[in-house]
Parts: C-alpha cells; structure tokens; sequence
C-alpha cells in the first residue's frame, strides 16, 4: 500500500479515493517538486478534517472553508447587479438547501450561478464547499464549488407546499395556503433614502398552526381585499424573524391570492382558569359583556381608542382590552373569538385581564368547538347573572371605572335589547301597564338593560347609568320595556 492509501485509510470522510488522489496529484503539481506524495495527501487530509462538517447546523461565521451534503429546496431567480469599475454585470443566485441537521442559504456567482438556474432540480443532492458568512437572514455560505452527489442520500423532504409547522428562518419561494384570522391596514414609513414604505399584515391559520403575513409597497393593499374567514395562498414569500417569532413576508415578487379551499384552523388557547400574570397567551371563548369603544390622549398629544370585551370559556371569564384598531372590530354578544398573542396583566382590583395590542391577533371564528362554554345570548340573559358567572358583578363595575379603558357610552347592541324585550313580553308583563324592576346594569347606553339574577328587563331612560350599577327603575312597560320615570340607585 502506497503513502497516499495510507493516509487516505486514516481519514474519515465522505470523498472518494480517486478524488483525494487527484487532488494530492494537483498538490504535488502546485508545489513545483516541494512536497513528495506523502506530505501532498498528508496536507490534503489536513483540509479535509478542516472542512468536513457533520451538517449544515454546524456550520458557523469564521470557520474556513467548509464541505457538506445537503439537498436542494428552492432555487431562487437569477439577479444581476453592476460592478464598481467593470463593464459586465455581475450575476447571483441565492440556493436553499438542507439536510437532518438544519437549513442554509448557498450562494453562488457568476457562471456558476447560471450554470445552477439552469441545472439545479428541487430535491437533488450536491457536495457543496464554500466560506461561510452572516447573511441577511443567518448564516450563508458563497460556494466555491458544487457538484451534484447522486449516490449520496440527505433525508430531508423538499417541500413546493409549505405549512405553517414547516417554516424556518431564511426560507424563500415560500408557498402556503392558509385561513385568514385577522388584518390590519397599511401603514407608512420613511425610508433612509428618503422614499415612502407602506407595509400591512395579516395573520393565516392552518391544522399545523399560525403565521404572521407582512406585505410591502405594491403588496400592502391585498391585506384589505380579504375577511377573516378566506382562504389565501402565499405564493413565493420569505421567512424573517422578528421579537423572536417567525414571521411570512410578500415582496415585489410576491403574492397573496384567494383559493377555492376549506382550510380548519384549531387555536391551541390556555384556559382561563389557568392564566397567571405576566404570561403572553392564547385565549378563547364566548362574549358574554361588550363596553363601547373609548378614545384618549397618549402623552405624545395623539389619540388612541380602547375597547373592552369580556369573554367566558368553561374554567372562567376575563375581560381583554382591544387596543388600537383592534377596537373597531365587529365583535358581538354571543360570538366566539380566538385572541393570539395577548398579554396577561393586572386588571382593576386585582383581577387578572388580558391586552390585545399590535402584536396580537383577533379572529371572531364562523363556529365555536363543541366543548365551548354556553354563551348563547339568548339563554345566559334568560338566566340573568348567574349564567355570566358575576358579568354583572364586581367585575362588570371593575370595567365601567377603570377610566383607563372603559367609559360610560352607549356599547351599541341592539341584539341584546331585542332579546330582552322579547323575554320581558313572555314573562307576562302586559304592554301599556306599569312596572318596578330591580336589578344590575349589565348594559349600558339606550336601552339600558338590568339583571336581577333571574330575569331580564330593558329600560329606556335619559340617566346616565353605569355597568355594574344596582338600581330601582319604576315606569309604564310597553313591548318589554320599561320608560323609566323614577329611578333610585341603592345606596
């Protein structure tokens, strides 16, 4: 056995005899008589333990060059760009790839580059060597060399659809269909060179789980051309990270369009019962108190609105402030609502409420799962305060004076009323007679409406009547409803 199999014996790697010969034939070459074979395979053996990572995840900023197996993902388009001092333009193509260990951008330049657009197959496997750096979304390696290894075997699967399980960060050509939870509206930003960014998002549901979608400048728009509800694909969108979460952006090359689908989303919420302060969950459950929307001024002398909901599930109730734009959502009595990302912090008097701020997401779902808590409208006022587990209680009254959320307006909810008039009517309360009523403000506005724990009763009056508030209303009662003509708060 010859010096060269002797050290090429003592390597453990994935290159083949033939190439570590040739490659100590061109090392021999290049010394110009300076090396004999033995000292050529010994300095080739020394590059190759070098070089030779165990997978993509090894791979770090400031090694040298490194060698790996991985498997193609997406290619992306081809890009030119000019060069500083040179009439040709340059030319570069960004390659994802994978193996079990992880995910990598490569790049590659030039003639290389055109040579991978129009060779390279989704799936295929390549022997890659380059230098890694720190790109724009991790780390990148600019390759050196890349050949296709057809023998070799990566396990990885190479996706053309993506779900929601299966982004990581740096990814491109990114297609995935998805529910339509939430949106916001664009937005505008300065650029530093002085031009003008709008940006707008969304958030999609799939089985697997949820994603915020970003949109920029031309993209911006699409957010309002789709309910909550809709199903949408991405096509050809990138992975970024933000505040630690990953998040799904559309660009120029982009798009976000409708699909014919029927595509399940099922929020995996923390129980009500279980929420501790501090915590950023997920909630769920049925409205069962709805407060109007609130406007203030923030020290900066602009103006920011609140609005209060309060939700039920089976373990309890929680009052969640909607901050922003979030306040003009269409949320009602009765429905069932799935809030993401919000922040659990100390309410009024030591309750426990939860904040839907920017970060969060707000979805008002067209069903609510089988083993949700009863909040039909109809049947929690037919069975007055107890069915809100103390709606109309400490904390009903927690939520009109916490003057930093709430306010006395009218909430703006004819459904309730109707429905107390109706239950009023059936209780036997003859129109064109009159009426005495005690009970608690669980609505406030016109009409305002009263719970005694038992039954209902809708009042129409010019006071101003607090949630939470317990007082005596006397007058005729027509069609349900009682036109106050005397009304005594308890003391």
């Amino acid at each position: 056995m010859g010096a060269i199999e002797d050290v090429y014996d003592d390597l453990d790697t994935d290159v083949e005899f033939e190439e570590f010969e040739a490659a100590v034939e061109d090392k021999v070459e290049q010394m110009g008589g300076l090396a004999d074979e033995e000292t050529a395979a010994m300095l080739i053996a020394h590059e190759l333990r070098d070089e030779e990572v165990e997978g993509v995840a090894d791979v770090a900023p400031g090694m040298n060059d490194v060698k790996f197996l991985a498997k193609v993902m997406s290619i992306g388009d081809l890009r030119t760009f000019d060069r500083d001092g040179e009439d040709d333009d340059g030319r570069v193509v960004n390659v994802e790839v994978a193996d079990e260990s992880g995910r990598i951008r490569i790049t590659m330049w030039d003639d290389m580059a055109e040579d991978a657009v129009d060779s390279l197959e989704i799936g295929q496997v390549l022997r890659v060597a380059g230098r890694p750096k720190d790109g724009y979304n991790g780390v990148e390696v600019d390759v050196d060399k890349v050949e296709p290894a057809p023998d070799a075997e990566v396990d990885v699967e190479a996706l053309d659809t993506y779900r929601v399980e299966d982004l990581s960060l740096g990814l491109s050509d990114v297609n995935l269909t998805g529910r339509v939870l939430s949106t916001d509206s664009v937005r505008t930003f300065d650029r530093d060179d002085g031009s003008e960014g709008r940006v707008s998002n969304l958030t999609l549901g799939d089985p697997t789980g949820r994603v915020r979608v970003t949109l920029w400048d031309e993209k911006a728009d699409l957010a309002a051309e789709f309910d909550g509800g809709d199903a949408v694909e991405v096509v050809d969108g990138y992975v970024r990270e933000r505040d630690g979460t990953l998040e799904l952006h559309v660009g120029n090359r982009g798009a976000l369009e409708a699909v014919d689908e029927e595509i399940e989303y099922v929020p995996d919420t923390t129980e009500v019962g279980a929420l501790e302060l501090g915590e950023t969950v997920d909630l769920a459950g049925g409205v069962i108190e709805t407060d109007p929307k609130r406007t203030f001024d923030r020290d900066d002398g602009s103006e920011g609105q609140v609005r209060n909901v309060r939700i039920k599930d089976e373990t309890g109730d929680i009052r969640v402030a909607l901050w922003g734009e979030k306040a003009d959502l269409d949320i009602d009595l009765a429905d069932y609502v799935v809030f993401t990302d919000v922040e659990i912090q100390d309410g009024w008097q030591d309750d426990l409420e939860a904040s839907a701020g920017w970060q969060s997401t707000v979805s008002v779902m067209d069903d609510a799962p089988e083993d949700a808590a009863d909040t039909d409208t109809e049947a929690a006022q037919s069975t007055g305060l107890g069915a809100f587990e103390n709606a109309g209680g400490d904390s009903a009254n927690d939520a009109a004076t916490d003057g930093s959320t709430t306010g006395p307006e009218d909430s703006g909810s004819g459904a309730v009323a109707a429905t107390v008039a109706d239950q009023s009517a059936d209780a036997g309360s003859a129109a064109g007679g009159t009426e005495t009523f005690t009970g608690t403000v669980v609505q406030a506005g016109s009409p305002v409406v009263l719970d005694d724990g038992s039954e209902t009763r809708s009042v129409e009056t010019d006071e101003s009547l607090r949630l939470g508030e317990e007082v005596t209303v006397s007058g005729p009662i027509e069609e349900g409803t009682i036109t106050a003509t005397e009304i005594e708060r308890a003391n």
